[in-house]
């Protein structure tokens, strides 16, 4: 049996590698957006900066010193996506999941243009999302043993240190998730918390106090603290009476007092802070002014500063977009051919071989394929099931609930805590409604959904069963003597009394 089910195992990894192996090869060297871009910029130019991952942006560096492109890395990325969603779903079966229907749901993923189109972008977020699947296939392990063992936290260890080299916000995912699996767990308690405090604070105490001796400069004030000046900018929108003459010229050193009314909108700061006269340089410059002006309206209204975080968070939250609202709408790819026609000259520093981002398929009738297969999939009917990840962060949910109640194995409600993770930090601070950040929560809930059914399946069974043996007790009004009489009653004297 073991060995029939390392066959699967293989099986099911050469199958989603050879999908994932065409998207890679249609969209050559791989999508990418204005980020892509910076992640190779400043590593060439210089100086390295830590706004964005320090070690991603050396994996693109290293791919394109080494291969003079940037094929290694996309290509690298389908067979960890690969090997991801294979393992959670060899893990979910060990859990209790229908054998079948897990492997072949695995399988026809990567057919999926939010999987395949994705893993082969040229995003920090999709290290990080393979991570956070694996995190989950972890977790599924220790559910179907009941115990944390040393393997298994030592794996929980590198991939939440993983999580917060790959995103800025990975140490809050890294603390949701761990504390959600110390209240589920009853060993290893300590070292899981120990595991976890080491992988929130070690890409801290890189980007502080060990990246500037190696000549890699912290992110600007502007990046850290760009969900904060959204923020002000809706608040002043709406209640300008709150500003006094004071703020407002603190304000206008950094950009005139029209965009921060225009850039006032509370899905996304892009309206803010990407336009030519906000001066990130000014932004810097008064960040702790700023600062201390958003520290203040968080005092005095922190209502208002809620409801804006909810709502620019919305991508965590709400199943469907709102198309109303200007950057209400879900951003899942650019799908530009080359870095001019997106970034545009002068955008962002220039260096000698920028053109390895241009779109140039290894096969052009895989391209002819797959580019008309993601447009279609990119029509507004199907934003709420394939790009927006709250729904499926919430199927996730009632998939490990009822699994825990059907099995009953508590344990089963960690599959879920990176999910928790990443839908609260999400909340907590995101800038835009982009799929990338809600990706792992769509790929982990679509692998539970034969989970889901089958504790439906087995919650039914064990119900009609419970039903047939109440049917079969004999009936309590007949008198004591009569049921003396009965042999082999077994609520007579001396049967079951329960």
């Amino acid at each position: 049996m073991g060995k029939r089910r390392r066959w699967v195992a293989l099986a099911t990894f050469v199958v989603v590698q050879a999908v994932l192996g065409c998207w890679w090869a249609a969209f050559y060297p791989g999508l990418f957006s204005r980020d892509s871009v910076l992640y190779l910029s400043h590593t060439v130019v210089g100086p390295w900066v830590s706004d964005h991952s320090v070690l991603y942006d050396a994996l693109v560096w290293l791919s394109f010193t080494k291969t003079g492109d940037l094929g290694a890395v996309t290509f690298a990325q389908t067979t960890a996506m690969a090997a991801a969603l294979t393992y959670l779903a060899q893990s979910l079966k060990a859990l209790g999941a229908p054998r079948l229907p897990t492997t072949l749901v695995a399988m026809l993923m990567p057919l999926a243009p939010p999987v395949g189109a994705f893993s082969v972008t040229l995003w920090k977020d999709v290290p990080f999302t393979i991570c956070a699947i694996a995190i989950a296939g972890v977790c599924a392990r220790i559910a179907a043993t009941r115990a944390v063992t040393v393997p298994a936290l030592a794996g929980l260890g590198v991939l939440f240190t993983l999580l917060g080299l790959f995103r800025a916000n990975g140490f809050l995912v890294v603390g949701v998730a761990v504390v959600a699996l110390l209240v589920i767990v009853r060993t290893m308690r300590v070292r899981l918390l120990l595991a976890g405090t080491f992988a929130a604070a070690l890409p801290l105490v890189l980007t502080n106090l060990v990246f500037p001796n190696f000549g890699i400069v912290a992110p600007s004030k502007t990046y850290v603290y760009h969900t904060a000046f959204g923020d002000i900018a809706v608040a002043y929108r709406d209640h300008p009476e709150l500003f006094s003459e004071q703020d407002r010229t603190l304000m206008a050193s950094v950009a005139p007092l029209t965009r921060w009314q225009e850039g006032g909108t509370c899905s996304t700061i892009n309206p803010l802070i990407w336009r030519r006269d906000f001066s990130w340089q000014q932004a810097d410059a008064h960040a702790s002014q700023l600062l201390d002006l958003w520290k203040r309206l968080l005092l005095s209204e922190p209502r208002m500063i809620l409801d804006t975080r909810l709502c620019r968070g919305a991508i965590a939250w709400r199943p469907v977009q709102d198309d109303l609202t200007i950057g209400g709408m879900t951003y899942r790819f650019s799908r530009r051919p080359n870095a001019d026609t997106y970034v545009g000259p002068n955008k962002v520093p220039d260096f000698p071989g920028r053109w390895v981002y241009s779109l140039r398929p290894l096969s052009w009738e895989l391209n002819r394929v797959a580019d008309p297969w993601l447009a279609g999939a990119l029509a507004p009917q199907y934003d709420w099931l394939l790009w927006r990840g709250a729904l499926w962060a919430y199927l996730s949910y009632l998939a490990v609930g009822l699994a825990a109640w059907a099995l009953r194995n508590r344990y089963v409600l960690g599959v879920a805590a990176v999910v928790a993770g990443q839908q609260l930090a999400i909340l907590a601070n995101i800038s835009a409604q982009d799929f990338r950040y809600m990706a792992s929560p769509i790929f982990i809930g679509v692998l539970l959904v034969p989970l889901l059914l089958g504790s439906v399946g087995r919650l039914v069974v064990a119900s009609v069963r419970r039903g047939g043996r109440v049917r079969s007790e004999p009936d309590d009004t007949v008198p004591n003597d009569q049921a003396q009489e009965e042999p082999g009653d077994p609520d007579g004297p001396g049967g079951d009394q329960s």
